[in-house]
């Protein structure tokens, strides 16, 4: 598992970012407080809070592809 943390600023990052973790086969897990929703799931994003950081886990050994893919959303 690797844990990341994003910024989705716009209902076109949120598009993008779901279109990308779709793309591979592996599970994809955001929370934001205590809230956890599916990372491919463009409804369960739109429920948590966007205003700040939410971290991402992805649950694959081979998760280099994904991470490079969605790394323009990576915050520090």
């Amino acid at each position: 598992m690797k844990t990341v943390h994003i910024s989705l600023k716009s209902i076109n990052d949120v598009k993008e970012f779901v279109e990308i973790t779709n793309r591979y086969d592996c599970d994809v897990d955001l929370s934001s407080g205590r809230y956890i929703v599916d990372g491919k799931s463009i409804m369960g994003i739109f429920s948590l809070n966007l205003t700040k950081p939410i971290k991402v886990d992805v649950y694959s050994d081979d998760d280099a592809g994904l991470l490079g893919d969605i790394g323009k959303f990576v915050v520090e």
